[in-house]
């Protein structure tokens, strides 16, 4: 038998957390002295004790540690306990991955946020000859769904798509409100030549439009700051929105890999 105090060092687990246990009903000493009340404890309780440190390292708590406990002979019991930690900590892997990118970026910009400069003008861009696609998709991010299936199909039907001279590339949000799923996006591209229709895939000539628009050099995190700055500068200057607000892709991940050489320029339609 082993007092107290020779068991927390050959375990490397403190007396106070070992009392603690005790009192949990987690692990309870072998024999308590009746006159002094020392605790003592077996020896394979050693192993116990390990157990209980290896599973409190893999984040369970001591509450599921007291029932994994009972199990711990048990193969497939004890491999459901572990599965399911294991997909929980693999979720919060990937929001801790996320929340360092958020951060990095942050400091990013803050580094470079002294260079930022939104200059609000307005214009018109003329009459022009686009091949659209117009579809909903799970989320904003799928954005790339509608470029693909206007150069898929249009490849497919030996039709493939020649760019306008000075070709503008943009896509259209055309949902009244910012949603998390199923969003409508209107993809269009500047092209010439003729062209017969496909399945998604209508060739149009679409109006001019007036727009208040800002250029954005980098990536797209300063799109929030961007759309602040165009929003308030409407306001401030006596326009009125005028329909869905589009971004024109003058340089986009289609021609470079680095987001610092981006070129994007937010657009809304005013009158």
């Amino acid at each position: 038998m082993l007092k107290i105090g020779d068991f927390s060092k050959l375990s490397r687990v403190s007396i106070r957390m070992l009392r603690h246990y005790d009192d949990i009903g987690l692990l309870k000493p072998a024999e308590i002295d009746r006159f002094t009340g020392y605790r003592y404890y077996r020896e394979d309780q050693l192993f116990t004790i390990g157990r209980i440190t290896s599973l409190k390292d893999m984040g369970f708590s001591l509450a599921d540690i007291v029932k994994m406990l009972d199990i711990y002979n048990e193969p497939a019991e004890m491999d459901a306990f572990l599965a399911e930690k294991q997909t929980e900590l693999n979720e919060i892997a990937k929001q801790t991955e996320y929340r360092l990118t958020l951060l990095e970026t942050a400091r990013k910009r803050l580094r470079k946020e002294h260079n930022m400069n939104f200059d609000v003008t307005v214009k018109t861009i003329p009459e022009r000859y686009a091949a659209t696609v117009q579809m909903i998709v799970p989320t904003y991010m799928d954005e790339g769904m509608l470029w693909n299936t206007m150069m898929g199909e249009t490849v497919a039907a030996g039709e493939p798509l020649v760019p306008a001279d000075g070709c503008l590339a943009a896509a259209q949000f055309l949902d009244p409100e910012y949603k998390e799923e199923n969003v409508e996006i209107l993809a269009w591209m500047t092209v010439k030549g003729t062209y017969k229709d496909t399945e998604h895939v209508k060739f149009q000539t679409m109006p001019a439009v007036k727009v208040a628009s800002c250029i954005i050099k980098g990536s797209y995190d300063q799109m929030n700051d961007a759309t602040a700055t165009v929003v308030s500068w409407i306001g401030a200057n006596g326009y009125k929105p005028n329909g869905p607000m589009f971004n024109i892709y003058h340089v986009s991940p289609a021609q470079t890999q680095n987001p610092d050489e981006y070129v994007t320029e937010l657009c809304f339609p005013v009158e």
